[in-house]
């Protein structure tokens, strides 16, 4: 009886560690918020600035907002931005869009792309968002 009580408490700790393994490696919000700061620079939630708006992002085709003058390259990139394809412009931009004029060299770390995605799909539905569509 012993062994199966220890067995028991051996696989139960084992799926904690599993469950808490994976928290860790989920998206987190709050610090893409953060992590957005560096995008500042160059961009906005809702208004174009010396790069496009990024309210309405995913799901958006590259090169496609409305009188903002991107480069050659982006519009004829064909991509269409989902996690997917924003995580690998996001850790190498000129890699993914040779000839892009997005000059930031990119997000190196992926737990910190994950969070800046988890943020920009979290902000896509505030008010905010809303009232620049």
């Amino acid at each position: 009886m012993k062994l199966r009580r220890r067995a028991a408490l051996l696989a139960a700790c084992a799926l904690w560690a599993a469950a808490g393994a994976g928290l860790a490696a989920s998206a987190d919000a709050l610090r893409g918020e953060q992590l957005y700061g560096r995008c500042l620079a160059c961009h906005a939630l809702a208004t174009d600035r010396v790069g496009p708006r990024h309210c309405g992002l995913l799901g958006r085709r590259a090169g496609s907002v409305a009188g903002f003058d991107y480069s050659a390259a982006m519009k004829k990139s064909g991509l269409v931005w989902d996690e997917k394809t924003l995580d690998r412009f996001l850790r190498k931009p000129l890699d993914l869009v040779p000839g892009s004029s997005m000059t930031y060299d990119g997000v190196p770390l992926a737990s910190e792309r994950r969070d800046l995605i988890a943020y920009l799909k979290a902000v896509a539905n505030t008010a905010a968002c809303r009232a620049g569509r």
